[in-house]
C-alpha cells in the first residue's frame, strides 16, 4: 500500500487549496481491505499531529474537527483511487504538512494516529496573513 499526498502551497488568507492523497495497491472498490477510511492529519511545527477529516472509501461518511468544519470538504473518487481535500476559507493557522494516512479500525473517526496504518510523505500548506 502507497499514498501520495500532493496539492499543497502557499496561499494567502481566504484562499483555497485543493489536496489530493492517491492510493496504491489497493482499490476502493476492491475487498482487499475490509472497512478502509482516509483521513488527513496536519502538523506545524512544534505542534502534535492532529486529525483534521477522514472519509469512509465504501459509503462516503465523512468527519471534520472543529477548527476546519464549514471550511473544508473530504471527497472521493473510487474510480481514481483518490480522496481530496478542499480547503477553503484558509487561515493562517491552517499553516502546517498535511499528510493522508489508511486506516481500517473502526474507530478512524477519533483521528487516532495509531489505528492508522499507512501514511503518505506529507504536502506543505503555507498560509500568509
Amino acid at each position: 500500500v502507497q499514498l501520495q499526498a500532493s496539492g499543497g502551497g502557499l496561499v494567502q488568507a481566504g484562499g483555497s487549496l485543493r489536496l489530493s492523497c492517491a492510493a496504491s495497491g489497493f482499490t476502493f472498490n476492491g475487498g482487499e481491505i475490509g472497512w478502509p477510511a482516509i483521513g488527513w492529519f496536519r502538523q506545524a511545527p512544534g505542534k502534535e499531529r492532529e486529525g483534521v477529516s477522514c472519509i469512509h472509501v465504501h459509503d462516503g461518511v465523512a468527519y471534520y474537527s472543529d477548527s476546519v468544519k464549514g471550511r473544508f470538504t473530504i471527497s472521493k473518487d473510487n474510480a481514481e483511487n483518490t480522496v481530496y481535500l478542499q480547503m477553503d476559507n484558509l487561515k493562517p493557522e491552517d499553516s502546517a504538512v498535511y499528510y493522508c494516512a489508511l486506516s481500517w479500525a473502526g474507530s478512524y473517526r477519533n483521528f487516532r494516529t495509531d489505528k492508522y496504518y499507512y501514511w503518505g510523505q506529507g504536502t506543505q500548506v503555507t498560509v500568509s496573513s
